[in-house]
Order: structure tokens, then sequence, then C-alpha cells
């Protein structure tokens, strides 16, 4: 070792100065005068409406009294309107002194939703769960058993009505949407013109419209003195036009899996049905995570829509509440902002989900 290699190596590291440190973690802001500008405006901005926020919803709120305190606050929240009409925007029209059955119906759905989201209880026992979960929330809702009276679907709503369109229609058109999604990929001309003739058709027309064709037309083309339930006809509808835009998202991810995955399951002498079961569709459903999360974040949203045959949903709750004669002009967003913070605390949770699922993946833990 030379003379100058020997006393760079016994020579004492040089710590970075701490301005120096600063300006390398604060380079991306500070970089240019640009950027500095841009931050700087995006700083003020945030501060502002952060500030406004706290005014709104704090230091000018009203947290107790009814309408008439209410109407000399400045510029502030009116929180009694939440208190007031926080059991009709959950619950809906459900009769008052039967809700603690939606509300039990709710912890059986997020309890089965907690244990299905763990992977060590990913197993067969899931549909069992499942199975008993449906049973149970179906028990509590309509009644007519265990002297339970019972409650037509017309006074459904508010949160359960909303989490059962989304729910039901996404668990039934998810296998409805794989199937579409090998039909449009099969060899045979007649399964695959069928398969894109129904999924075009379907993506062509906005969900509202589909919604109004089953309560409209549909009852038009049912025998005399026959009727469908609209929670009914609106629930299919649903899954019809979720399983439309899944098939598309599947087919995504059965295009981006390399051909050679498919020879090799036929060289291993599988079958179509389980080379599809064991070998391709566990690797396309793993890339399309993300878009299909989003489909579901998007269809968990959408049944807003369902008021178009009739049945009010959470934020159709909301607006009721709103409209009440002795709040109609005090509390004008007070309820839209208590929706938004429950559309997003449960979309949210979804993202956070998909991207624990991404991370699995990735660690090669399925």
């Amino acid at each position: 070792m030379t003379t100058t290699a020997l006393q760079a190596a016994q020579a004492p590291l040089r710590r970075p100065r701490p301005s120096a440190t600063w300006r390398r973690r604060l380079g991306p802001f500070i970089g240019t005068p640009v950027n500095a500008v841009i931050t700087a405006v995006c700083l003020a901005l945030l501060l502002w409406a952060l500030s406004a926020a706290y005014r709104w919803g704090v230091t000018n709120a009203i947290t107790e009294g009814g309408p008439q305190a209410c109407k000399g606050r400045a510029g502030g929240a009116c929180w009694p309107f939440l208190a007031t009409k926080l059991r009709f925007m959950v619950f809906g029209y459900f009769p008052y002194d039967q809700h603690w059955r939606p509300l039990a119906a709710l912890l059986v759905f997020f309890s089965a939703c907690g244990v299905t989201m763990m992977p060590r209880f990913w197993s067969r026992r899931l549909v069992g769960l499942w199975a008993g979960a449906v049973a149970v929330i179906g028990v509590l809702l309509y009644g007519g058993v265990l002297g339970l009276p019972r409650v037509e679907t017309t006074k459904w709503g508010g949160l359960p009505l909303s989490f059962m369109l989304a729910f039901v229609g996404l668990s039934l058109g998810f296998p409805l949407g794989l199937l579409l999604a090998l039909a449009r990929m099969s060899k045979m001309p007649a399964i695959r013109v069928l398969s894109i003739v129904f999924i075009e058709v379907i993506r062509g027309v906005p969900l509202i419209s589909i919604l109004f064709m089953a309560t409209v037309m549909l009852p038009l083309f049912m025998p005399e003195g026959v009727t469908i339930d609209k929670l009914l006809r609106a629930q299919v509808a649903i899954i019809i036009f979720a399983a439309a835009y899944i098939a598309e998202t599947v087919r995504g991810g059965l295009q981006a899996i390399p051909r050679g995955q498919f020879e090799a399951a036929g060289a291993l002498g599988l079958h179509y049905w389980q080379s599809m079961r064991l070998i391709v569709l566990p690797q396309a459903l793993k890339i399309v995570i993300p878009p299909l999360v989003n489909t579901f974040i998007g269809f968990f949203q959408d049944t807003t829509l369902v008021i178009i045959v009739g049945l009010l949903d959470f934020l159709d709750t909301v607006r009721s509440a709103l409209r009440d004669p002795d709040w109609q002009g005090i509390a004008v967003i007070e309820g839209y902002v208590f929706a938004a913070a429950v559309y997003f605390v449960f979309s949210y949770g979804m993202g956070a989900y998909s991207r624990f699922l991404e991370r699995r993946r990735r660690m090669g833990y399925d």
C-alpha cells in the first residue's frame, strides 16, 4: 500500500455539514427558483385551506342545540345536525326501534371481511364462513323468523344497502367476469363472438341506463301479475355491469401471461381448466390487482345510482336528511362532509389492502 493510500485510509471520515445535508434533502423542492416558488405557493394554499377548515369545523362550529342555535352561527359547522340525523343517514327508513338489526348485520359483515383479509385464513373454509354470514345478515335484515318482524326491502337503505349492493354485485360479478374473459379469448368463434357482444354492449352504456331498463322495461316482459322486487332488479343490473368491466380487466392480465406458460401446462398433461385454475389465472389475477381494486372502489361509489329504482343508499339518505324542513338551508354541507369521510375511509381501506396484496405478491408468499 502506498503512502498516499495509507494516509487516506487512516484519515478520519469527514461528516457532511448539516447545511449540505439539508440542501440535499430539500433539493427537489428548492433546486431552482421556479420549484421554490411553486413549493411556497402550494404550502401557502395548504395552510390557508387547513386554517379555513379548522375555523369552520372547530372555532366557529356549533356543537349543541337545534336548528335555531345553528341559524346564528358565524360561518361554522352545525354539528347538531349530524347528531340528530346520524341514525337516519346510516340506516335509512328501516324501523327506528329495529336499528340494532342492520347494525348487527354490519358487524357480521365487517367481521367476515376482517377474517377474509388475513392470509392465514385463506382456505376453502371461507366459503362456509361467508355462507353463514350471508344467511345471518339476511335473517337480520329481512326478518320473518326467530320472532323478528319482517321488514320489506323497500325500507332498506343507508350504509347497509350500499355495502350489500356493492358486495353481492362484485362477488357474483367476479366469477361471471372471469368466464367472460376466458370466453373472449376462446378459440371457438361462437363463444368468442357472444362474449364480445355482451361485454361491448354493457360497457357501451352507463349504469344508470341499465338500472332504468331493469326498473321500467323488465316488468313489461314479465307475465301479468308477476313482479320482481326492486332490490333484486337493481342487484342483477349491478352484477351484469360489474361482470363486463371485470372481464376486460382480467383479459388484460391473461394477455400479459407469456405463451410459454400455456405451453408448459399442456406439456404437463393438464387440460384447459386445470391449466387455467392452477397456472394461468393465479398469475393473471396477481397482475391485475390494482385495476381490480380500482373497479371495486368505483362500483362501491356507484351504488348511489340506485335512486333511479327508488332505493335509498347511503348518499341518498344523506340527501334526504338535508331536505328536512327543520334543517333545510341551515345544514348545507355537513351531511356531504360526513358522507365524503365515510366513502374516503372505506375506499382508502380497499386501496391500502390492495397495496398489501401487491407487496405480498412481490415477496413471493403466494
